[in-house]
C-alpha cells in the first residue's frame, strides 16, 4: 500500500508540473504570437513612413529610374545613328559639289 500511496502523490505532483509547463507553454506561445503581430505592425508602419518620405522628398523608385535610363539610352543611340547619316550625306553633298563645280542644282535655280 505504501507504493500505491507514493505513486498517487508523485502522480499528483507530476500532474501539477504538467499543468505548470502547459501554462508556461501557452503563455510563451501567446507572447510569441503577440510579438509576431507587433513586428508585422511595425513593418507596416515603417513601410508607410518610408513611402511618405519618398513622396515628400520627391524621390523616384528604382524601376522608374531604370525605365528612364533605358529611354535615354535608346534616344542617344538614335541620335548617334542620325548624326552618322547626316555626316555621310554632308560628305556626299560635298563630293557632288566638288565634282559638279559648284552649288547643287536646287541652289542654282
Amino acid at each position: 500500500m505504501a507504493m500505491g500511496g507514493s505513486g498517487g502523490e508523485s502522480g499528483g505532483q507530476g500532474g501539477g508540473r504538467k499543468t505548470l509547463f502547459d501554462d508556461l507553454a501557452g503563455m510563451a506561445g501567446g507572447a510569441f504570437s503577440i510579438m509576431s503581430a507587433v513586428r508585422a505592425e511595425a513593418e507596416a508602419m515603417g513601410k508607410a513612413q518610408a513611402e511618405a518620405m519618398v513622396q515628400k522628398l520627391d524621390l523616384v523608385r528604382r524601376e522608374d529610374l531604370d525605365a528612364a535610363l533605358e529611354v535615354a539610352r535608346r534616344a542617344r543611340e538614335q541620335a548617334e545613328a542620325l548624326a552618322e547619316r547626316v555626316s555621310a550625306l554632308e560628305h556626299r553633298l560635298a563630293a557632288l559639289e566638288a565634282a559638279g563645280g559648284g552649288a547643287p542644282a536646287e541652289d542654282r535655280a
